[in-house]
């Protein structure tokens, strides 16, 4: 296959596929992989979210509780020091 890119990325892939030990193609697979990992991964943790429990309503009230309960383990950590 063939793959136009521009000069200056061109020079950037050789450059970091040589600091690697490998060929641009070899290098242009590792980043293809990663990229297809950290899809699956996010796609993961997004059904976990889901999956998580029952949904929760995010508003003022909830921001001012979340508040309150980091300024009391705050507290707390400062009083145990």
């Amino acid at each position: 296959m063939d793959v136009s890119i521009r000069p200056e990325l061109e020079t950037a892939l050789r450059s970091r596929a040589k600091a690697q030990g490998i060929t641009v193609e070899a290098y242009i697979e590792l980043l293809v992989r990663a990229d297809q990992d950290a899809e699956n991964e996010l796609e993961a943790l997004a059904l976990e979210g889901l999956n998580s429990g029952d949904p929760i309503e995010i508003g003022s009230e909830y921001w001012v509780r979340k508040h309150r309960q980091l300024d009391a383990r705050l507290q707390e950590s400062a009083n145990s020091q």
